[in-house]
């Protein structure tokens, strides 16, 4: 029975040195993928954010038409556009 339990401790061992040898090399392929993974999240985050109140959006589009009256009409145009199409992308995620 001794050397089962042998066998199987020399076998363990060996599976926990060949799963750290993986992690290894599977975080080598992913660090380069840090960075802009990270800010399309941040991205996407925004982008729920928006979502989640339209209002804030559209807010500060309008603050930033009254700074500039003659351009109050094509900012709510853009934050309008920005906003449905915000809707549809996250809707078929």
């Amino acid at each position: 029975m001794s050397t089962k339990l042998s066998q199987l401790a020399k076998r363990r061992h060996k599976l926990i040195v060949q799963a750290a040898t993986q992690r290894e090399a599977l975080q080598q392929c992913i660090d380069p993928w840090r960075t802009p993974l990270t800010l399309a999240d941040r991205g996407l985050s925004a982008i729920r954010y928006v979502k989640s109140s339209p209002i804030l959006m559209m807010g500060t589009m309008a603050l930033l038409g009254i700074l500039r009256p003659t351009r109050a009409g094509k900012w709510l145009h853009r934050s309008w556009v920005l906003l449905q199409v915000a809707r549809g992308w996250l809707s078929k995620t």
